[in-house]
């Protein structure tokens, strides 16, 4: 398992919730990424959209969501829209058995976003050093991975990302949006 993966998790006690922050993958590559994890077997293809962490999921207490909510405004106002590039494929294997699309272009972007994002009401630590990526087939049979890597190897998407998304998990386990924070700071 990796920090930044949406899966397994349970939401917390009633009096906390689950969120986690992304960016989104657009269409036409959000159905094609949600394909191939059907394609490898993973089960959280239907579940977890494409997307790139920048909040794996964290238990935050309920009295505490709009501190949270002022917080991500706040991180938002401060980071203008960037241009993503998605482009092949990696892994993390041996350390997990994760397949993902690489950030070819916006990973200092995505790495100033986390950065601020995990402060204030949400700060937390990371088990792994934080990597942009974009999860196509995890804890699946290692046919499947491979049958990933090389299959999205040649991958290559490009889009303007110009918000990002808290999600909330549901009492059932599924991700439910709770807000879209549009990047409105000034260009560097």
């Amino acid at each position: 398992m990796n920090d930044d993966t949406f899966v397994g998790r349970l939401a917390g006690p009633p009096e906390t919730a689950v969120i986690g922050v992304i960016v989104p993958v657009p269409e036409p590559w959000a159905t094609l990424l949600v394909d191939w994890r059907t394609k490898v077997g993973d089960p959280q293809a239907a579940i977890v959209p494409p997307h790139v962490t920048l909040l794996p999921p964290t238990e935050v207490p309920v009295g505490d969501r709009a501190a949270v909510a002022e917080h991500l405004a706040a991180v938002a106002a401060c980071h203008p829209p960037f241009d993503m590039h998605l482009s092949g494929t990696g892994t993390f294997t041996p350390v997990s058995d994760v397949v993902f699309v690489t950030v070819a272009r916006g990973i200092g972007n995505c790495e100033l976003l986390a950065t601020d994002v995990r402060q204030g009401p949400l700060e937390r630590s990371l088990s792994f050093p934080y990597h942009p990526h974009v999860t196509v087939a995890h804890d699946v049979p290692p046919g499947m991975l491979e049958l990933a890597y090389s299959g999205l190897q040649d991958l290559s998407a490009e889009f303007r990302v110009e918000h990002f998304t808290e999600f909330e998990q549901t009492p059932s386990g599924t991700w439910a949006i709770a807000r879209t924070y549009p990047l409105t700071g000034p260009e560097h």
